[in-house]
């Protein structure tokens, strides 16, 4: 039986537990060069990183008619097909999805927290079959309770849908006095757990643009990989003293 009430650690991937900009980027101008568009320039690449493919691809102006063969184009170059050097192993090449690295700390992190009592659930707007072989790949299926993320379809697509898919999933249950915070490093992750009526942590280390998060009314920031596990136990022991408040407000449907 599930048990309550439990503190749920929700976590984004990219930008927060790995720095995957290189393999996302590099997939990204595939892309564009494969459908014949140009690439756009450095600054709106970068907003690539966070939202669902489709979101970023319609905000570049990808004509109906080739919206699809976008999706389909990134998800080969970054899943699929090995077209980027290993940055782990010159000479071999690998998909974008593993053009990427682990932020030093995390792991000691994630295992801190998880040692004090927390249910940890990756929460990533990636679809989810692209997440899982990440999570494998450098081990952090290992370090958490379970991972969530968009569906292959779209149908699952923004951050507030993850959430509830993940809380559906888990049995998260605020009746029975579970709490759960989000943490992350873009607007789509303060946006998603205001949504749901969940407290969020802004990652300065990611990819966040000057000022993004708190314009989007995050509940608090860290600036470093270490005060991940201290701003945690803060931002629960803070829920918990206003737990009656916070309960009035928080709708998770």
């Amino acid at each position: 039986m599930t048990q309550h009430p439990r503190k749920v650690v929700l976590l984004d991937l990219d930008g927060t537990l790995t720095e995957s900009a290189p393999g996302i980027l590099a997939s990204v101008k595939k892309t564009f060069q494969a459908i014949d568009m140009p690439v756009p320039d450095d600054h709106e690449l970068q907003q690539f990183i966070g939202p669902a493919i489709i979101e970023s691809l319609q905000r570049n102006h990808v004509p109906e008619d080739k919206l699809q063969l976008a999706v389909d184009t990134y998800r080969s170059y970054y899943s699929d097909v090995d077209a980027f050097d290993d940055p782990q192993e010159p000479g071999a090449k690998v998909p974008g999805k593993f053009v990427n690295v682990i932020y030093p700390g995390i792991i000691d992190q994630l295992r801190q927290l998880r040692a004090a009592g927390y249910y940890l659930a990756i929460a990533t707007c990636k679809p989810e079959y692209q997440a899982a072989p990440i999570c494998d790949h450098f081990h952090l299926n290992e370090e958490v309770d379970g991972l969530y993320g968009a569906s292959r379809d779209m149908t699952r697509l923004n951050k507030d849908q993850v959430i509830r898919y993940a809380f559906d999933a888990i049995g998260f249950d605020e009746s029975q006095g579970d709490i759960a915070i989000m943490v992350g490093d873009r607007w789509t992750d303060v946006d998603g757990a205001k949504a749901v009526g969940i407290a969020s942590i802004g990652c300065n280390w990611g990819y966040a643009n000057p000022g993004e998060l708190k314009e989007h009314g995050v509940t608090t920031t860290i600036d470093a990989v270490r005060d991940l596990t201290d701003a945690v136990n803060d931002l629960f022991a803070q829920l918990e003293s206003d737990k009656p408040a916070v309960q009035s407000q928080q709708t998770v449907k």
